[in-house]
């Protein structure tokens, strides 16, 4: 039989069957171990969220942002500070920038990949790990 998903993991496949033009772009550069070698996810729960791309190997979020991001920052803040606080480094493009400037969106990818993760601390008590 099957194994039942979660709402977040159905959630996470209706949103990688359903990408934008950004992600897509940026999804094509980044899948196949292209970068690299490092290994990227999309569209992956973690703790409440989905992110849209991570590098768990480097602990290196990417998240794209369309126009309705300008109204929710407060939200995306709380989002980042909770992903940071689990060790996570995030970065956030504008989907303008991914599609309009891929190579310097890579290229910025690549330089926050060279450097050391942030340590990774002990989940936090009832969490569990990726």
């Amino acid at each position: 039989m099957p194994r039942q998903r979660s709402p977040m993991e159905s959630l996470a496949r209706e949103l990688r069957r359903t990408q934008t033009d950004a992600e897509r772009v940026l999804w094509q550069r980044l899948r196949n171990r292209q970068l690299l070698g490092h290994k990227f996810r999309r569209q992956l729960p973690i703790g409440p969220y989905i992110v849209d791309f991570v590098c768990v190997e480097r602990q290196l979020i990417i998240e794209l942002d369309g126009g309705q991001h300008a109204e929710q920052r407060a939200r995306d803040a709380q989002r980042s500070a909770w992903l940071q606080a689990r060790g996570f480094r995030v970065l956030r493009f504008w989907n303008d920038q991914a599609l309009k400037e891929t190579n310097a969106v890579l290229e910025f990818v690549l330089r926050h990949l060279s450097e050391n993760p942030s340590p990774q601390p002990s989940p936090l008590a009832g969490e569990r790990e990726l």
